[in-house]
């Protein structure tokens, strides 16, 4: 009788993108469409700080299973809820966000599996949503 496969865990999202610099590149590509889309640059006039990006690659390593760092730094889920109170976001620019995500996923070659896409494009989907209902 053959030994029974050895079951793994599934890969965090963070492992399967490349590590945490693959999730820093896809940030990096999100704001640089973001710069020169007419719906989303007013929310960065001047354009997008390095800061920032830092920041918001910082939480995406966290949320998809990397280390704490955007809470440990820069003060977890409740201060990035606060960071989008009050910018009156509209559907339309929701969507525009969710549509320029996965070109940027795209643009920082992340992982094409379907699998992949579809539990980045998911967190896109439910991340705007919230920050839709409490901009």
């Amino acid at each position: 009788m053959a030994d029974a496969p050895e079951i793994t865990d599934p890969p965090t999202l963070v492992a399967w993108a490349g590590g945490p610099g693959a999730l820093h590149a896809l940030i990096d590509a999100f704001y640089d469409r973001v710069e020169s889309d007419d719906l989303l640059a007013p929310f960065f006039p001047g354009g997008v700080s390095r800061e920032h990006r830092q920041h918001v690659g910082d939480w995406w390593v966290e949320v998809f299973g990397g280390p704490a760092t955007y809470t440990e730094q820069h003060g977890g889920y409740a201060r990035m809820l606060a960071h989008h109170r009050g910018l009156g976001i509209t559907p339309e620019q929701r969507r525009r966000f969710v549509s320029l995500m996965s070109v940027a996923a795209d643009d920082a070659g992340l992982p094409d599996d379907p699998e992949f896409r579809s539990a980045v494009l998911a967190y896109v989907e439910w991340g705007t949503r919230l920050a839709l209902l409490n901009s």
